[in-house]
This record gives structure tokens, sequence and C-alpha cells, in this order.
């Protein structure tokens, strides 16, 4: 089981707590430290739409200019986009063996997920 987010995120950081506060054990992949291949992001975008894991309503995104935001128009922008601003994804991401679980976090999705 991983978790994918930056550590600062309060998202992420209430995932965090939440994995603790239940004792299952999680890796964590730190965006900021690690980065991300751009082989897990095309499993992601394999899996789910790019509109779902780009953060359109974040800090990252709103610090686009308007062109940029505007080439963002399907998942190969979006791979690129993912690659070089890793704060744009939508976070946590919850993965098991290559498959995404959870994007976000949400106590009573995260609690039927691991049937609590």
């Amino acid at each position: 089981m991983k978790l994918y987010g930056i550590p600062n995120c309060n998202t992420v950081k209430k995932a965090r707590d939440w994995f603790t506060q239940h004792d299952i054990k999680v890796d964590f992949h730190d965006f900021k430290k690690h980065g991300l291949s751009a082989e897990i992001a095309q499993n992601w975008l394999a899996q789910l739409e790019w509109e779902r894991l780009v953060n359109r309503s974040g800090l990252t995104w709103r610090g686009l200019d308007e062109k940029r935001k505007q080439q963002v128009c399907d998942a190969d922008q979006a791979l690129a986009l993912m690659l070089e601003k890793t704060s744009v994804i939508k976070r946590p991401l919850l993965e098991h063996e290559g498959k995404l679980l959870h994007i976000g976090f949400d106590a009573a999705a995260y609690s039927q997920l691991f049937k609590l």
C-alpha cells in the first residue's frame, strides 16, 4: 500500500493521521523528495480520466498562465504537466500494486475500503 502526496498538504496530513490512528502501514511517497515517474503517472491515467487527477481548483493550477491551462486538454498534456508540477495532482492518492484505490481523503471511504 502506498500513499502519494506532499507532506505539508492538509489533506495528506489527515490521511496519514487516519492510517496512524487505525494502525495501518502505508508507504508514503513524497512528490517533493522523490518526484513522479512517467510510468506511474501513465498507469494512473490509464485507470482514470485526466480531469480527475489534475486539481484544477488548487493553487498550482491557479498559478499557471492561461495559455498553459488551455494546453492541458488531453491525457498527454496532463501527463506533461503532472510530471513538471507534481503539486497539480489531486492528493493524496492511495495505490496498491499499481491500482488506484482512492483519490483525496474521506474517512468514511477509507473505513469502507479497509472494512473498519
